[in-house]
């Protein structure tokens, strides 16, 4: 079975209007909280996975460096290098033997190149980087809603590098290990399912960012395909229930994984027990 390493790889600051859509602020306000001007601190969490036959797995790479002056109104803080996070853990760049991208938007996939003396190169350079289909083709032909999200430079030295997987659909890479496709939040994003000793772990991506987002309604205004998005949160979230799965919450500040329970009137709740806090550095405003 797969062991799992969490890494922060820092934050952000979103509009929390953007980020719960159509749900009012005297609702989303008493479950995630806002600056004065309507900030919500968010994460970039990032999953280290070591699988039983040893591969290495990187779960998104947070947003690197190159495009912090060009996105400064995100007033991002507390950034870490993952190559220094992977140093801490005796391991290098080289030991990633795989990066899976639930999707492309900056946040997620920044950290797979680095921009050094102008050239930009690879940051796990014998990683085989695992990108949908569906979402490449939206990098390379951005939408009009999606096209201040990417950046070709994040992925380019990657698809040069020959190292560039793409899905078509879903797919078992290793026997603790099996890619899902969902759409909604943007076209073919993935999520993991990462099997354990002791349960089975989903990195929710942006299917569910955040627990504070976590009934189906509450759609982000980012989202694409609103009603797209609930109907894969309902998927994601029933089979959950059913099967006693974790959620990783990719951009929760505060919760950063938990079991579910669905009540008998619908609401979907936290196991206590089994909710792992999140802890954030101090902002640098």
């Amino acid at each position: 079975m797969a062991t799992i390493d969490m890494i922060d790889t820092g934050y952000f600051y979103a509009d929390g209007g953007a980020m719960f859509g159509a749900i009012p602020k005297t609702a989303w306000h008493r479950k995630y909280p806002s600056d004065e001007n309507n900030g919500c601190i968010l994460a970039m969490r990032s999953l280290l996975v070591t699988t039983a036959n040893q591969r290495r797995i990187l779960i998104d790479t947070g947003a690197g460096f190159k495009h912090l002056r060009s996105l400064s109104y995100y007033r991002f803080f507390g950034l870490h290098n993952l190559e220094d996070e992977l140093s801490a853990r005796n391991l290098r760049p080289d030991d990633i033997t795989d990066v899976i991208l639930t999707h492309l938007h900056f946040d997620h996939c920044g950290f797979c190149t680095q921009e050094e003396n102008g050239k930009v190169r690879m940051t796990f350079p014998k990683a085989r980087h695992w990108v949908s289909l569906r979402q490449w083709h939206n990098l390379l032909h951005p939408n009009a809603l999606e096209k201040e999200s990417y950046f070709k430079k994040d992925m380019q030295a990657v698809e040069e590098s020959g190292q560039l997987q793409l899905l078509s659909e879903d797919l078992i890479l290793t026997p603790d290990v099996t890619l899902r496709l969902f759409d909604g939040h943007t076209a073919g994003q993935i999520v993991p399912y990462i099997r354990t000793a002791s349960e089975t772990v989903v990195f929710a991506g942006d299917v569910i960012p955040l627990f504070a987002s976590i009934s189906p309604e509450w759609i982000s205004a980012y989202d694409i395909m609103p009603l797209t998005s609930y109907e894969g949160k309902c998927r994601l979230l029933e089979q959950a229930v059913r099967e006693q799965q974790r959620i990783v919450f990719c951009h929760d500040a505060y919760t950063a994984s938990t079991r579910i329970k669905k009540t008998e009137s619908g609401l979907y709740l936290p196991i206590r027990e089994s909710i792992q806090k999140a802890v954030i550095q101090a902002s640098a405003d």
